[in-house]
């Protein structure tokens, strides 16, 4: 990563960890901090370790279906290391606003790992827009099956969840346009291209336009090849709806792990999911503050007491933080280690001459 890229990972750590403390300042401002610690002690371990293996396993699907796409499109792959994007792209979505930062590091990464920059393009476009549809289609099925208690459970928040859907909804139309329909990205590249050039921040150049008709050629290939091949693409389906339902269902086992019964598991599991509805697309870093406070709301008449706060505190530092924590992890052990390939490689040159 050059300088500028440092530069503005620190900004974007800044502004994550400001939110973040503003966030933890305002849940615990009127709590008994010693009873919600209390709380969060009385979590039964196993139970802990299951909310754990769910929150890594929520990510790492995520990096399966990467490798299985890589390999269906011909590129030569390791599980380990598809994962590992994941981690990162989950890392950096959490520091940006709306999650913009997580695709295009992994798309950097992978292309330093060799893969050519169109397939991996068409692969991360094709979990993003699955990973999206999966979420409306639950979204639409809550509001069709579910609408009466949704009302009940989500109260103020109710329009919230309806513009969360809305948004998602609208991602997915523009990301299928922009799969499907190579000549809106040539139009935009190329306007792109018109603007930088007028700016005198490039210079017109004939290769440069050839680039990009080799990149959509070989982007517009791979779609091809996945229109053809819709098993895979049934395949990433049912296993993003499996992935999603590894978080949501992780609410559930923080509620039986704090000791807790009465509550349906679907209830817990559709309201989690309204909550992530509603936040996904707002333009805050990890959707941190208005998650927490929308959780508190949504799920009072769930956890009571002092179970409230503790169980929020439990369900979001697993499934969000922690898994920062192990993205940053990975993220800083991808690039010792190809700064350790990268001076291997030097000394060898070296030593040759």
């Amino acid at each position: 990563m050059n300088e500028k890229s440092v530069g503005k990972l620190i900004f974007n750590a800044g502004i994550f960890m400001a939110v973040m403390i503003l966030t933890f300042w305002h849940v615990f401002e009127n709590q008994d901090f010693e009873k919600t610690i209390g709380a969060v002690r009385d979590m039964d371990e196993e139970y802990m370790a299951a909310a754990l293996f769910l929150a890594v396993l929520f990510v790492a699907a995520e990096g399966f279906m990467i490798w299985y796409l890589l390999r269906g499109i011909g590129e030569r792959t390791v599980l380990f290391r598809c994962i590992s994007y994941s981690f990162i792209g989950f890392f950096f979505s959490g520091l940006t606003p709306s999650a913009t930062g997580g695709q295009p590091m992994q798309l950097y990464y992978m292309k330093k790992d060799g893969y050519s920059l169109s397939g991996s393009s068409v692969v991360l476009m094709t979990v993003a827009v699955v990973y999206k549809l999966v979420l409306v289609l639950i979204g639409a099925g809550i509001v069709l099956f579910w609408r009466v208690p949704l009302k009940e459970y989500l109260g103020r928040y109710y329009g919230l969840y309806f513009l969360g859907l809305f948004l998602n909804t609208a991602l997915v139309a523009v990301l299928l346009a922009v799969m499907f329909s190579p000549g809106i990205i040539r139009a935009f590249l190329r306007k792109a291209e018109d603007m930088l050039v007028s700016l005198r921040i490039l210079k017109k150049s004939e290769a440069r336009r050839d680039k990009v008709e080799q990149f959509l050629s070989g982007y517009q290939g791979t779609v091809s090849f996945l229109r053809e091949h819709k098993g895979m693409v049934s395949v990433i389906l049912i296993s993003t709806f499996l992935q999603r339902f590894t978080v949501f269902a992780l609410t559930y086992v923080v509620y039986r792990g704090l000791g807790l019964s009465g509550a349906a598991m679907m209830d817990i599991v559709f309201v989690q999911a309204s909550v992530y509805i509603a936040v996904d697309m707002l333009p805050v870093p990890g959707a941190q503050g208005i998650t927490e406070a929308m959780y508190q709301s949504v799920f009072d008449s769930i956890f009571t007491g002092k179970y409230l706060t503790a169980s929020m505190c439990i369900t979001r530092g697993i499934s969000f933080y922690a898994v920062m924590v192990i993205g940053l992890i990975i993220f800083c052990a991808v690039n010792f280690s190809r700064k350790k390939i990268d001076l291997g490689i030097r000394e060898t040159e070296q030593g040759g001459r």
